[in-house]
């Protein structure tokens, strides 16, 4: 396991060197997961990219830091991150939350993006009121009772039918979430309006959407799409809102058609 301390926090990560110069890509997860929820698209596309994984702050084995958060603390996070790696021009793909920071890391250091992968995401997510709600259910130890509904807009009836197992498995990482990490970032959702930020992305962008999401619907990720200049979308069929999950394949395609994209 690697660790790096990047302004005051500790941060978890895993970096697997390509051959060469061999373009690198950074994974950033959702929230109340960890960095294993990219597995089976990183074994896919290994041995050809410099790959980046790493637990955002109150996630996985990273601090959690002091309260309250900002988008922009995930963004320096993650800057910071790659400063000390030494990484120069990613891609960055990010699902739900992580799409949010990618978009942040552009706004905030764009001599870091070379492109970026936004997954079931948008530049705006969710109500005041819903982040409130969670983030008093997170700090009150009751994640447990928000477990059933956020699962039901992860997963599509068909994946938890299918994979029983690893749908109880991903409930677990959910449930096993820092709780003041979890309201963390909810904080940084809550408060988060990149909508000004999108505009301006000019470098190349490619949204991803599942066909089933049922917390960044399409119609959501194509109002990202539309506001990005030049974005391109794609809609991956009976997908939910981690395709990295439930269709690693075709996301792994996806990433290795775009990064081939850019030359």
């Amino acid at each position: 396991m690697s660790f790096a301390m990047i302004g005051g926090l500790t941060l978890h990560y895993r970096l697997t060197e390509g051959p060469g110069q061999a373009p690198a890509i950074v994974f950033v997860n959702s929230l109340g997961t960890d960095f294993r929820i990219w597995e089976d698209v990183v074994t896919r596309l290994a041995g050809d990219f410099t790959l980046l994984l790493h637990d955002k702050r109150g996630h996985g084995l990273s601090d959690t830091g002091a309260m309250p958060q900002s988008m922009d603390d995930h963004a320096r996070d993650l800057a910071g991150l790659l400063d000390h790696l030494g990484i120069t021009r990613a891609v960055i793909c990010g699902v739900s939350v992580g799409g949010m920071v990618a978009q942040a890391l552009w706004g905030m250091r764009p001599d870091l993006v070379r492109g970026l992968i936004l997954c079931d995401t948008a530049h705006q997510i969710g109500t005041t009121e819903m982040w409130n709600t969670r983030i008093e259910a997170a700090r009150s130890g009751r994640i447990a009772e928000l477990a059933d509904p956020i699962l039901e807009r992860w997963f599509t009836p068909e994946f938890k039918a299918a994979q029983a197992a690893a749908h109880a498995g991903y409930r677990n990482m959910l449930l096993r979430t820092d709780g003041e990490g979890y309201a963390g970032t909810c904080m940084a959702l809550r408060d988060a309006d990149l909508t000004e930020t999108a505009s301006r992305i000019d470098v190349p962008t490619l949204c991803v959407v599942g066909e089933q999401d049922g917390s960044t619907p399409p119609d959501v990720v194509a109002g990202l799409a539309a506001l990005v200049p030049g974005a391109r979308l794609e809609t991956i069929a009976g997908s939910g809102h981690l395709p990295c999950i439930d269709n690693p394949e075709i996301l792994a395609g996806l990433v290795r058609s775009f990064v081939a994209g850019l030359g």
